[in-house]
């Protein structure tokens, strides 16, 4: 299964209510087959512009990062489900690379006995 990175903003709440909403992201996630391997909350922030999500107007939002595993078709489901969540502002799914060559990482002309001691 590829990697996923799901970039979430959800309306700005207290904390039990905010818990609440990435229960129900992850256990969609988990309900669907999917491999959950990180949650990150990256803060509360204002917005960079008023969003207008299911008849307001927001402008703060928690901002939150989860890392996962899961079918291409399962991506689809869930970006349809966080669409309805009156919670949600804003869903984002990123594909990840499931690893970086060293090519990549360090520019491409870096020798391997560089790295050796």
């Amino acid at each position: 299964m590829p990697r996923y990175e799901l970039c979430v903003i959800l309306k700005a709440m207290q904390r039990p209510e905010t818990a609440a909403v990435l229960r129900r992201t992850v256990e969609t996630l988990l309900e669907r087959g999917a491999v959950v391997r990180a949650l990150e909350s990256l803060g509360e922030r204002r917005l960079p512009y008023k969003i207008s999500k299911h008849d307001c107007r927001h402008t703060h939002g928690g901002y939150f990062s989860v890392d996962f595993h899961a079918s291409p078709k399962t991506v689809s489901e869930l970006l349809d489900h966080l669409e309805r969540d009156i919670d949600v502002l804003r869903p984002t799914v990123l594909k990840k690379d499931t690893e970086l060559s060293q090519a990549q990482c360090c520019g491409g002309n870096v020798r391997d006995d560089v790295f050796r001691e």
